[in-house]
């Protein structure tokens, strides 16, 4: 079966993304980065739009506020389109827990959060409950680099 990207040469797609994004040959931390913000809340239990919702609207007050946030519930939308398996989903949002700052664990009862936070704290990654904590927390231990 033909896919949408068949006829596309990965030597066209490479030069325009090298245009837009030039590679360093090196990885250089950034000073000053912005501080990469995992959100960890309840999917399933209760309204699931409602959940996604909720999770969507502490991003954009994340980015509001200067962090970089990642919230996984928006592969709730690629599911709709693309099912995977339960278990797709927590082995990339768990890559994701790794290369953030820190976490940030909304209320409400979910395994999965639960799970996300102790992953968090088995690899020595903040975990906070209030986007206050978040915020003293950058302004007094975040280095950036």
């Amino acid at each position: 079966m033909r896919s949408d990207f068949d006829d596309v040469e990965d030597k066209t797609v490479n030069q325009t993304s090298d245009a837009l994004f030039p590679r360093a040959t090196q990885y250089v931390p950034a000073p000053n980065r912005m501080m990469r913000v995992y959100i960890a809340s309840p999917y399933t239990l209760g309204d699931v739009a409602v959940n996604v919702k909720r999770q969507i609207d502490m991003a954009n007050q994340l980015m509001n506020r200067g962090f970089a946030p990642f919230w996984p519930l928006h592969s709730h939308f690629q599911h709709l389109v693309c099912p995977r398996p339960y278990e797709d989903w927590i082995k990339v949002d768990l890559e994701w827990v790794l290369v953030c700052d820190a976490v940030l664990r909304l209320t409400g009862e979910s395994k999965g959060a639960d799970g996300e936070v102790k992953y968090a704290n088995d690899h020595g990654i903040p975990v906070f409950t209030s986007v206050s904590e978040l915020e003293r927390y950058r302004a007094e231990e975040f280095k950036g680099d």
